[in-house]
């Protein structure tokens, strides 16, 4: 028998670092967690960081710079598996939702003017644009429960688990009474379950942020708002928020559809 611990990389491109953070939360269990695996990498927690082979490597934040590009494919090269971390480095995150390239340049000009920059910016893009991704961990930011059971599947050789439902789902399980019947622009027909609905449990829409859920229906969403006396650029703003790259070519198709 292989008693082996698992090496694993933990690793920040651009976004807040709030999954990184997140796992250092886990403050009771951080001690077994350092002790179950061989924590090569991982800059928020440790100084003597390494960069060799790997078992794992988790990967939280949106490439956004020409260097990110280069060092997610020297992880990719070295790591077994790769894990997207959170909602920057599934889907590219709040900072993915200007995809039009002049658009990105605009706000760009506008916040840094004619600075000239050391790091050569890109429109922000997930992960996946660049590398294969064996497993996603959706959430802004993940949240402490999921990243155990995460870890606890991972060092025992098991796939994590995914997120297959909409929060409708949980919400009805919870009995909760329907936002949008309420006239309220809430996301969850849209939006991967995991987080509970915590959100609807407490009166409040969900904003989406776990991400989209595979197979949901845009259209459908879109329509039901509009029709709800909702104006087209809310419910443009809110759908993109979490959204990143996924929802990029249903708005293009909206728009040559209008």
């Amino acid at each position: 028998m292989d008693n082996r611990k698992l090496k694993i990389g933990i690793y920040e491109l651009t976004g807040c670092a709030g999954d990184a953070l997140m796992i250092l939360n886990c403050e009771k269990e951080l001690l077994d967690i350092f002790q179950a695996v061989d924590i090569q990498s991982f800059l928020m927690a440790k100084s003597d960081n390494i960069d060799g082979e790997l078992d794992v490597a988790l990967v939280e934040g949106s490439v956004t710079t020409e260097k990110e590009i280069e060092e997610l494919k020297n992880i990719r090269q070295r790591a077994r598996i790769v894990v997207a971390l959170g909602l920057c480095a599934t889907v590219g995150g709040i900072q993915a939702r200007f995809q039009n390239p002049d658009e990105w340049q605009e706000h760009f000009k506008k916040i840094y003017g004619q600075t000239e920059m050391e790091l050569k910016g890109i429109v922000s893009q997930p992960i996946d644009a660049y590398i294969k991704v064996d497993f996603y961990l959706p959430g802004c930011p993940i949240s402490k429960e999921q990243f155990l059971h995460f870890f606890t599947r991972i060092v025992k050789g098991a796939p994590p688990e995914s997120y297959p439902q909409p929060v409708c789902v949980t919400c009805k399980y919870k009995e909760n009474d329907c936002l949008l019947k309420k006239g309220l622009l809430c996301l969850g027909p849209l939006t991967g379950d995991g987080c509970g609905a915590v959100c609807p449990s407490h009166n409040l829409p969900c904003v989406g942020c776990w991400g989209p859920v595979k197979g949901g229906n845009w259209t459908s969403e879109f329509y039901l708002l509009k029709d709800k006396g909702f104006d087209v650029e809310s419910i443009r703003k809110k759908m993109a928020n979490y959204s990143g790259t996924k929802i990029s070519e249903f708005f293009k198709q909206l728009d040559r559809r209008d």
